[in-house]
């Protein structure tokens, strides 16, 4: 079930690999509205507004942990391409090693800290119970996020990207069940949609490990591989903690506006949870494409392939971009009624500024194809330390505006704070990646010189 990138038609092999991601973000991001489905529904729209106000805090948090498993991926997918087991090997071991680590670390420091962080995200009032009790349970789940992603990115990494989807949407299926179960039939509130979601992502994981050890030979390390290599653990940490950061380092600034968005009204809050949302859905498709360029990129550096590399990069942000600009339309024309997928009809103020928000947003929605492909290649290529530089300028884009104008501005600001920091964002990577390119394509020239 393995898979190599590195022969045959570009645009097939990145749209056959991202096809499963794809269904599967969608899989995630449909229990995660699930959530917010049932509790705007079931438990009205304060509850509703609880759950989405430390989103931006979540994002922060399990974004890093994404981040980091995901480059962990890149030296596995590099020695792949490479054919080189015994590194793959060495590679998954210490990755086990340095998941483990940033479980317990990440989980004791947020859970100490989530009451100051309810407090820094000015979350007062009804919902601060809600609030605390539903991000309390979610930071708690964080081993299970960090193995689960560790081992659907050591698949990926291989060129498996159908067995983390067949998984998930099992996943799926139970966290829906979970939901009703624990909201409905056992009525835990809050609690009960954060106790569905954990659960349903530990499942997946446990599912995902059992799969590994069974049929994966390549991803299983023998005694003698167990040993420690400073190499092996300095790649992941040059690869993984910068992707982890970038995650972190773009979640600060969206923090902050959401923070900003939390200081207006309740209507403004429960409008910015179900955008939210539904924008989190929408970014499915740049998310898989990007992935599967990084993939490709990967795999034919290790086999020292930079045209093919090339090739990967401008098909697949061809695609991105177009995607973006159909979707725009969609968003501008259809962003009200989709939101009624959360909320009841006669939420009509609510229902107002969901339409107001998504419609800004589809005005830029492009930029998102060209942002994302281009950051995740720069990380693809191995400069991942570049790209963190691009979660900066998006963090500053966002406080630079939050702190600006939403004052004077109110939520008409927060409509257009993510469309600043997607266009500097999207400026810089460009520039990177094609400067990431040359010097990928330099070294190989050396390094085939060295052979000779």
């Amino acid at each position: 079930m393995t898979k190599s990138m590195t022969e045959g038609s570009p645009v097939k092999l990145i749209l056959g690999f991202s096809l499963p991601l794809l269904l599967g973000n969608i899989l995630q991001q449909a229990y995660n509205m699930i959530d917010a489905a049932i509790v705007g529904r079931v438990l009205g729209a304060d509850a509703l507004a609880a759950v989405g106000a430390s989103s931006s805090v979540q994002f922060l948090v399990l974004g890093f942990c994404i981040g980091t498993c995901a480059g962990f991926g890149i030296p596995m997918a590099k020695y792949f391409g490479a054919r080189q087991p015994d590194r793959l090997r060495s590679t998954v071991f210490h990755s086990y090693l340095l998941t483990g680590f940033f479980a317990v670390m990440l989980t004791a420091i947020t859970c100490l800290l989530c009451g100051n962080i309810i407090d820094i995200m000015k979350v007062t009032g009804d919902i601060r119970k809600d609030a605390y009790t539903y991000l309390f349970i979610i930071l708690a789940g964080i081993p299970f996020t960090l193995f689960y992603n560790l081992l659907s990115s050591m698949l990926r990494a291989i060129g498996d990207s159908k067995t983390p989807f067949i998984f998930l949407a099992v996943s799926a299926v139970l966290n829906i069940i979970l939901d009703f179960t624990f909201i409905v039939v056992i009525p835990l509130g809050c609690a009960g949609a954060a106790l569905a979601t954990i659960m349903a992502q530990a499942c997946s994981g446990i599912a995902c490990f059992v799969v590994i050890q069974k049929k994966y030979p390549l991803l299983k390390f023998t005694k003698d591989i167990c040993k420690f290599n400073s190499y092996a653990l300095r790649e992941l940490l040059i690869m993984g903690v910068p992707m982890g950061l970038q995650y972190s380092i773009t979640a600060i600034g969206a923090m902050v506006m959401q923070s900003a968005n939390n200081s207006l009204e309740d209507i403004y809050i429960s409008a910015f949870a179900v955008t939210s949302k539904l924008k989190q859905l929408t970014l499915c498709p740049f998310d898989a494409i990007a992935t599967g360029v990084s993939v490709f990129s990967s795999q034919n550096l290790g086999a020292g392939n930079t045209n093919r590399v090339k090739k990967g990069i401008i098909r697949g942000t061809a695609i991105n971009t177009a995607y973006g600009l159909i979707i725009g339309i969609v968003l501008i024309f259809c962003g009200r009624s989709l939101s009624l997928m959360f909320l009841d009809s006669s939420e009509t103020v609510v229902l107002d500024a969901c339409g107001k928000y998504m419609k800004c947003v589809g005005y830029f929605f492009w930029s998102l194809g060209i942002l994302n492909t281009c950051r995740m290649s720069i990380q693809g290529i191995g400069f991942s330390g570049l790209a963190i530089f691009s979660g900066v300028l998006e963090m500053f884009a966002r406080i630079f505006v939050s702190r600006k104008f939403v004052s004077e501005y109110g939520f008409t600001a927060i409509c257009y704070t993510d469309q600043a920091a997607w266009i500097v964002a999207m400026l810089y990577c460009a520039i990177m990646c094609i400067v990431c390119v040359k010097k990928a394509s330099h070294k190989n020239v050396i390094h085939e010189k060295i052979k000779v």
